[in-house]
């Protein structure tokens, strides 16, 4: 069964059309990486309307909808809400702009798009489950930043600068094959990395600085997500005692990632090492968050998790626990685990041991 024909079989009650228009979910149900582009689709039937710059590959590309090109948009999801007898039309409530609804609204005021949630969450429990294909392309963004992060340990020395050392590592993804950034990539030393989301600035790396980083390939349209932080020359007792209680905490939550575990059960479990660690309130973000064709996706490993969502096969969940001493410095460790038909997986192959350059 093809993601659309899934896609068809999920309309929520009540509603007779689903009308995808993000580039995530087109992309996600097309395959196709396109910036523009409507997939609407009834109970028996879906059609893909695309401009001209894309509808020869469009053509090659999608399969489960008749594919059209586009003339007057407004005018052609009419006809095909009037062919098939729809009223009511769902939509992404969780990616489509007030903006963008009132003009769906204005050029097409005989149906009724409604704002229920209930399309806009099937689709994201759809994308949490991965399936063989996008395994294999998170795996291969994966090992290019496995690839790039052995590289950039032979670039880094004291009075390189955060920003240097980013854009290196970002040259190092592409010429390793990456198609772009997962994210925006996070290079931080000294002070600095206390700073969970710091932006890469001017400041040169000095003896005796942690130097995080934080950074992903893109391929195919799927994401990568790692972190490691390394020490500039001898750290002290203090920073080897954070990195070690980061360290333990991050191999127990990768311990307890499994499937039916409680997503809040786990982020609980390594948050509570670092608490009883003496470090309460020094780990303010969440545990993990999953990831796929968006680099934030749901669940999530987070004490704000529903007790019922747990992990199930398919997921593909970072394990990211972090310390930061305000005005010091911070440690973050990160790896992606796939929750696989037989058993929890690391999809991170970058060593983990703490590493002085």
């Amino acid at each position: 069964m093809t993601r659309i024909e899934k896609l068809m079989k999920a309309l929520p009650e009540g509603a007779d059309a689903a009308l995808i228009t993000s580039e995530v979910n087109r992309r996600y149900f097309t395959g196709l990486g396109a910036s523009d582009g409507t997939l609407v689709t009834f109970r028996d039937a879906a059609y893909f309307i695309i401009d001209f710059r894309y509808i020869e590959i469009a053509k090659a590309t999608v399969t489960g909808a008749e594919v059209i090109l586009q003339d007057k948009l407004y005018e052609q999801i009419g006809a095909l809400l009037k062919k098939h007898g729809a009223k009511t039309v769902a939509i992404e409530t969780g990616y489509v702009t007030v903006g963008a609804l009132e003009v769906y609204r204005k050029r097409l005021p005989e149906y009724d798009f409604s704002t229920d949630a209930a399309l806009n969450d099937k689709i994201l429990e759809m994308r949490s489950l991965k399936d063989e294909y996008e395994i294999a392309s998170i795996r291969k963004a994966q090992g290019i930043t496995d690839a790039a992060f052995r590289e950039i340990l032979d670039f880094i020395k004291p009075g390189k600068t955060e920003k240097e050392i980013a854009a290196y590592l970002e040259y190092c993804m592409r010429r390793l094959g990456a198609d772009g950034l997962a994210f925006e990539t996070i290079a931080a030393g000294g002070p600095n990395s206390a700073k969970p989301h710091a932006v890469p600035g001017d400041r040169p790396l000095q003896q005796g600085d942690f130097f995080t980083m934080d950074y992903g390939a893109l391929w195919d349209g799927y994401c990568s997500d790692m972190t490691r932080t390394i020490a500039i020359g001898e750290p002290t007792d203090e920073m080897r005692k954070v990195y070690d209680t980061v360290l333990a905490a991050q191999l127990l939550g990768i311990e307890k990632a499994v499937e039916g575990a409680s997503c809040r059960a786990v982020d609980a479990a390594a948050r509570d090492l670092i608490y009883n660690a003496g470090y309460e309130g020094c780990f303010g973000h969440s545990l993990g968050h999953s990831v796929g064709i968006e680099i934030h996706e749901t669940p999530g490993f987070t004490p704000a998790a529903d007790p019922g969502i747990t992990c199930r096969q398919g997921m593909v969940i970072t394990v990211e626990p972090g310390i930061y001493l305000e005005g010091r410095f911070g440690v973050r460790i990160e790896d992606m685990v796939w929750i696989a038909p037989d058993g929890t997986k690391d999809l991170t192959n970058s060593p983990k041991e703490l590493i002085i350059l």
